[in-house]
């Protein structure tokens, strides 16, 4: 029976000192993943990339992935110190905004967001649309640290399935978004607007050049052929052995070639044009109308 429709959670222990606890929580209905990031010490925490759940059928928000990461912050005695995310998602919207209004801890994610912005306020025709300066506490830079309890997060520019995307590394443990996917499915698709094979290519080698014993832990899975659960941690060494698209010995040209050909088959996610709207914003729907309810503008025969 598969459980990729089920929202799994499962406890990445910390290995030792200086060691994260991770949560992975996997959202069924878009393959993401949740984490959960704690000083096993302290009991201080991180979330990153939460979820608020959306219908594209009906365009229904509803809570039930961030009610179900906040209750296992609460079951752990967790305080949570930052609302993190990794890159303004395509595929789900994020939960950010909801999340600082309701715990209180400052939100943050990486610092060309105000290009991503730039980008897509011309796709919306919404000229004045997006601040990401008013919506976000901090806009992260390649090289910046905060501390989380004892344990010390770095922030590493890793492009190109967006052009702002950022990985966090904490101890033995990197969250690594849409770079990587699990080693039998390969890596994320790089066809976004702003988006490179070739500059992804040297992201994925920065990742794969830290410690072999370094925990992997990827924005999605989507199960693959003779997998019908959801897994989402591997090892630098695991990727390396036996990662589909970049495992040791592969060549830059074959990588970009069959990344560049497998994209040209992908159709956007049937939730891009809603949520990146509401992500540029942290999660914040726009202001509502004079009946009460916001509304969202998709621009028709643009992709």
């Amino acid at each position: 029976m598969s459980e990729l429709n089920d929202p799994i959670v499962r406890l990445s222990a910390s290995t030792g000192p200086d060691s994260p606890d991770v949560w992975g929580i996997y959202e069924p209905d878009t393959g993401s993943i949740q984490y959960i990031c704690a000083d096993p010490a302290t009991k201080k925490a991180v979330l990153i990339d939460v979820v608020l759940n959306f219908d594209p059928a009906s365009f229904a928000l509803s809570e039930r992935s961030m009610e179900q990461v906040l209750g296992l912050v609460e079951k752990h005695d967790l305080h949570v110190e930052w609302v993190l995310d990794t890159h303004p998602h395509a595929d789900h919207v994020m939960a950010s905004a909801r999340l600082k209004e309701r715990i209180g801890a400052p939100n943050a994610i990486g610092e060309k967001v105000r290009e991503i912005a730039d980008l897509w306020r011309d796709y919306y025709n919404t000229p004045e649309a997006f601040d990401p300066d008013r919506d976000f506490d901090r806009l992260f830079e390649d090289g910046d640290t905060f501390r989380v309890g004892d344990l010390e997060l770095r922030v590493t520019l890793s492009p190109d399935h967006t052009l702002g995307s950022i990985t966090y590394l904490c101890g033995d443990a990197a969250f690594v978004h849409d770079t990587l996917m699990q080693p039998d499915s390969g890596t994320a698709r790089a066809d976004f607007p702003g988006g490179s094979a070739d500059d992804l290519w040297y992201s994925l080698q920065d990742i794969l050049s830290l410690p072999k014993e370094t925990r992997l832990v990827v924005g999605h899975d989507y199960g693959a052929e003779g997998r019908d659960t959801p897994e989402w941690e591997a090892t630098v060494a695991e990727h390396k052995a036996r990662n589909v698209h970049v495992k040791d010995g592969t060549d830059k040209r074959d990588y970009i070639e069959k990344r560049e050909a497998r994209d040209t088959t992908l159709a956007l996610p049937d939730r891009m044009l809603a949520a990146l709207q509401i992500n540029l914003r942290a999660g914040r729907l726009p202001e509502a109308e004079n009946d009460g309810a916001h509304y969202l503008k998709i621009p028709l025969n643009k992709f």
